[in-house]
């Protein structure tokens, strides 16, 4: 079994650069999962139930998100619905760790045409970002569960240490652990001990002649001044970032675990 995990696509073109090569991608990978974090998707700062749609129709099984997750009020409705709603909404997750009572689900399990059984979770680091529940108790309590072998764990974190910790903590119990949020893709990919893929953080679907995709000039006035400013997403040299990871569908274990970068 293949999957494809998008890293977090910034703006208008971390979606361009996504709708440029994703179907290639997919198709010469021969994809059966794919799974995309798409938080920062519309115009650099959260997400919008169209643009949600856009990568559903692109073949995005699960979107994932992360700490500007409710940065466009109108995906709160989209989020909210119960809990065994057949609907795209539900398959749009934020971070299990966050409030009881906010919109939204953090795990979701489907299964593939095939009859391939799978979940998705996602949770949010605690060191250096704002406050939520106990990401390694959490994924416990949503392990407990799960039902399907192969599952794959978006770690929305600022900390190396926390990534690789959380890592270590479920290898052998997921099949994939992959960190989000910082935008730059790490060179730590590999297969742990017991067979889980990891990797500190698949990077950015956006700008490379930026700052983590915002435009450098906004960001260097607010280092220089103190500031505050409006942010804007970044235009130039986009790259999309992913990781690919084949897995056993009948255990769950990784097999293997290579970055992507692709741009114009």
């Amino acid at each position: 079994m293949n999957i494809l995990f998008v890293g977090d696509v910034v703006g208008p073109a971390g979606r361009r650069i996504v709708q440029e090569h994703l179907a290639h991608v997919v198709e010469t990978n021969e994809v059966d999962l794919l799974v995309i974090n798409g938080e920062n998707a519309a115009g650099g700062f959260g997400l919008t139930p169209s643009i949600a749609e856009e990568f559903f129709d692109m073949g995005a099984h699960v979107i994932t998100t992360g700490n500007h997750v409710w940065d466009k009020k109108e995906i709160f409705e989209y989020m909210a619905v119960p809990a065994g709603a057949h609907v795209r909404g539900r398959r749009v997750l934020r971070p299990a760790n966050y409030a009881v009572g906010t919109p939204g689900f953090g795990v979701y399990q489907g299964e593939l045409p095939t009859g391939q059984a799978y979940a998705v979770m996602n949770l949010q680091g605690r060191v250096f970002m704002s406050s939520c529940d106990d990401p390694f108790r959490m994924a416990d309590a949503l392990l407990a569960k799960i039902t399907a072998k192969v599952i794959l764990l978006d770690f929305h974190g600022e900390a190396t240490s926390e990534k690789v910790a959380l890592g270590w903590y479920l290898d052998g119990r997921v099949t994939a652990v992959l960190g989000t949020h910082t935008h730059i893709p790490t060179a730590d990919e590999r297969l742990l001990h017991d067979g889980t893929a990891y990797q500190t953080d698949v990077g950015m679907c956006g700008s490379f002649d930026s700052v983590i995709g915002v435009e450098t000039e906004l960001v260097l006035h607010r280092f220089l001044t103190g500031m505050p400013g409006k942010f804007e997403p970044a235009k130039g040299n986009p790259k999309m970032c992913a990781t690919l990871i084949e897995c056993n569908g009948a255990t769950g274990r990784a097999t293997a675990i290579r970055r992507v970068m692709l741009g114009e």
